[in-house]
């Protein structure tokens, strides 16, 4: 890809297709990869590329790569996995500057303990100026109930960090972007997107939802 396209969503692995963006070409990451923990709902769904690390986490070197200097990147991951996501991510030359914790009324699943909480690291690239009004690291979560996806994350809870960690009409890359949140929450608030997701029935369900988006915007405009 000679030039950056943008506002579309890329069907394909990340691993493949960040290979082919121009680098220093994204003004942030927002992204919610496998946790490795060979998810499964209720009805049967499961998550692609769920079981092994090293099929996922060598992509950050290329999120690294296409990010501009000094800029951000938002990383949700699962504690059980947190030594080879903080291994990668240093490995592709991130500095970990910020930990985010969204805390939940129910419990997503229990086991030793009741797991009743999300996270993320703040990650930079370089030396990102700090913002102006940082965010609590920890905040209130909002169950989307799933329908979308197996792991839907909800709009509310991402453009905070987009808001915050991506420039104003910036670009905001989600490499594993599913259904989509994270592509509808950089519209929603004035940034341009770009998703790549493996699974082809999330493309075109992303694709519909920020449709929708465009057609609101239009109209309110």
């Amino acid at each position: 890809m000679s030039a950056l396209s943008y506002n579309q969503v890329l069907h394909g692995d990340c691993v493949q297709v960040l290979r082919n963006l121009p680098s220093e070409s994204v003004d942030a990451v927002v992204t919610d990869p496998p946790y490795f923990v060979r998810y499964k709902d209720r009805s049967g769904r499961e998550i692609a590329n769920d079981i092994d690390p090293a099929t996922v986490l060598g992509s950050f070197a290329d999120i690294y790569r296409v990010l501009k200097p000094n800029s951000f990147c938002v990383c949700f991951y699962g504690w059980n996995s947190a030594d080879a996501f903080l291994h990668a991510w240093r490995s592709a030359g991130f500095l970990p500057v910020g930990h985010i914790v969204w805390t939940k009324n129910y419990a997503s699943s229990a086991r030793f303990l009741q797991y009743k909480h999300e996270m993320a690291y703040l990650l930079a690239k370089g030396h990102p100026r700090k913002p102006e009004a940082p965010l609590a690291d920890v905040r209130p979560w909002a169950y989307t109930g799933n329908v979308l996806h197996p792991t839907e994350k909800a709009v509310g809870i991402l453009r905070p960090l987009i808001e915050t960690y991506a420039p104003a009409c910036g670009l905001v890359l989600d490499p594993f972007s599913g259904s989509g949140s994270t592509l509808v929450a950089a519209a929603l608030s004035g940034r341009r997107y770009l998703g790549i997701e493996i699974e082809e029935k999330y493309c075109q369900l992303a694709q519909r939802r920020l449709s929708g988006v465009e057609r609101f915007m239009r109209k309110e405009a």
